[in-house]
Parts: C-alpha cells; sequence; structure tokens
C-alpha cells in the first residue's frame, strides 16, 4: 500500500513537470511568433524627435539680412555690398550675387564671400563689391542667389533688394487720390487711383512720394476728377522703414478737423497706397507724435 502511494506520488509530480514544461514553450514560441517590426513599434512607439538644432529654425525663417545697400536707396558704382546669410545659404563659403535693371538684364554680378566659418544654421556675415553701368536705367534689383551646386530646381532660392541708379537726378514716383470720375462704388471711401510725379533721386524715396501726396493734385488732376481727402497744412515729421512696416509721423493737421468714417477712410487709403507702391512696404502704422491707436477714428 505504502508503495503505491509513493508511485502515485512520482507519477503526479512528474505530471505537474510535463505540464509546467509544454506550458514555458508554448509561451516563448508565441514570443517567437510577434513579428520583429511589432515588438519595435510596441518598444519604441513614441514619435521621432527632430533634431534640436533643425528644430530651432522655422519654414520660413528669415535667410538673408543686407545691412548695406538699404532697399529702395540711390546706389552707384562701385556698389559695396555688407550682409549676413545663414550658413545653408552658402556653398564652399560664397554664394552668387547679380544686379539687373527693371527689364531683368544682367548689370553686373559677383561672389559674396563669408566672413566666418559658413558651416552652421546661424548668420554668417560677408562682404562684396560691385562694380556696374547702370545706362539708362533708373532702377533696379540686386538678387541675391543661394548656392545650389546641385542645379536642382527644388534647392533653388533667392533674396531681392530694390535700389535705384544715379544717373540722371529725378525718379518717377505715385501719389494716391480719390477721384469723382474713376470711381465705381461711391460706398466704397478706400478706393484711390494714382497720379505721376517727377521727384529727386534721393535715399528717401518714400518721404518724397509722401511730400507729393501732401501737396494734393494739381491744377490738371483736378479737372480729369482727382481730390484729396488730407487737410491742407498737414505735413510729414518723419518716415521709417523696419521689417516692412513703414512708420509715419504726421502733425497734429492731419487729423484735425476730420469727422466722419468717410473721410478718414480715404484718408488712410491714400497714405497706405502712397506708401505700398514700395515693394519694401507691406504694412503702414501712422502716428501723430506719440500717439498712434486714436489717430483719424472718426
Amino acid at each position: 500500500m505504502k508503495k503505491n502511494i509513493i508511485i502515485f506520488s512520482v507519477i503526479f509530480l512528474v505530471a505537474l513537470l510535463a505540464l509546467a514544461w509544454v506550458y514555458f514553450l508554448k509561451d516563448g514560441e508565441d514570443a517567437g511568433d510577434v513579428p520583429e517590426q511589432q515588438k519595435q513599434e510596441e518598444v519604441g512607439n513614441a514619435p521621432e524627435r527632430k533634431d534640436a538644432d533643425q528644430g530651432d529654425i522655422p519654414q520660413d525663417a528669415v535667410m538673408v539680412v543686407i545691412r548695406t545697400p538699404k532697399a529702395s536707396q540711390v546706389v552707384e558704382s562701385p556698389l559695396k555690398i555688407e550682409g549676413e546669410a545663414r550658413g545653408t545659404w552658402y556653398f564652399e563659403a560664397s554664394f552668387p550675387v547679380k544686379l539687373v535693371n527693371k527689364e531683368g538684364v544682367v548689370l553686373a554680378q559677383g561672389i559674396a564671400t563669408a566672413l566666418s566659418d559658413w558651416m552652421t544654421t546661424s548668420f554668417v556675415p560677408f562682404e562684396m563689391t560691385l562694380e556696374f553701368d547702370s545706362g539708362s536705367a533708373s532702377e533696379g534689383m540686386l538678387v541675391f542667389e543661394k548656392d545650389n551646386p546641385s542645379g536642382l530646381p527644388e534647392n533653388a532660392d533667392s533674396y531681392e533688394l530694390p535700389v535705384f541708379f544715379t544717373n540722371g537726378t529725378h525718379t518717377t514716383v505715385k501719389a494716391y487720390f480719390g477721384n469723382t470720375l474713376l470711381d465705381k462704388d461711391p460706398n466704397d471711401c478706400s478706393d484711390v487711383y494714382p497720379v505721376e510725379r517727377e521727384v529727386e533721386k534721393i535715399p528717401k524715396i518714400g518721404q518724397a512720394a509722401l511730400e507729393e501726396l501732401l501737396r494734393g493734385p494739381t491744377e490738371e488732376e483736378k479737372e480729369r476728377g482727382y481730390f484729396t481727402s488730407l487737410e491742407e497744412g498737414t505735413e510729414i515729421r518723419g518716415l521709417s522703414i523696419q521689417h516692412g512696416v513703414a512708420f509715419v509721423d504726421f502733425n497734429e493737421t492731419l487729423d484735425a478737423n476730420v469727422a466722419g468714417s468717410c473721410r478718414v477712410t480715404a484718408i488712410r487709403s491714400q497714405i497706405e497706397q502712397t506708401l505700398k507702391q514700395f515693394p519694401t512696404v507691406n504694412e503702414v502704422q501712422i502716428y501723430i507724435g506719440e500717439r498712434s491707436e486714436d489717430v483719424l477714428q472718426p
């Protein structure tokens, strides 16, 4: 009897060990059946982190900054050019620059050279000098091209800076006025129309255009329906253009005796359109001394 109990116990123990062994093998086979790709996804399913250096640079980051000449400045030969460009704009520490006239004809071209290590995503200073003959052209464009050794269109990029030339002493600008004959919608007080004026070439060509605006339409222009909503005696006291924004300061006459939303809208439109004719101006902020928010309120 005792012998049978021992035999039974041994058999039971062997059976338990066999079951445990089978379970262990099955668990291992299940793990082995998991595809390698799935294993990796389970372990590393967090989104891939961008490189810290590249992540700090927004997609629309400014790539080129020109210190001299300024936009819309009157230039002459030889023209010294100084500025900064991101390291990715260069190849072998340089990139091409060309000067074209209004029709796109190349007047001069050269190579801008980095003044420090260009193997970076940060801004790197450069300088160069262009000698040119502008001929009869009165205005042109400096074109700063990203160096593109691959020649692939998707890798090409450029930055343009408008300039004026010193040949001759005058150029043409536009001043914007209302016009009773051209106005198609009398209810739209923002409608203004340009007249051309010949002015002396000066670095602050935007200010010259505003001065023409403040003079008002000529007698001949009045006969053609042009009129101004600006108060007589309005004077400009200062103008600066920074990062596409024109900050213009007028005397107190600008909004003296000015009432009604239509006239206020017309005055703003005349000033803004006169300044926005220049490619360096995208927005206009009007001041009277330190005042800005309450200027030209109906």
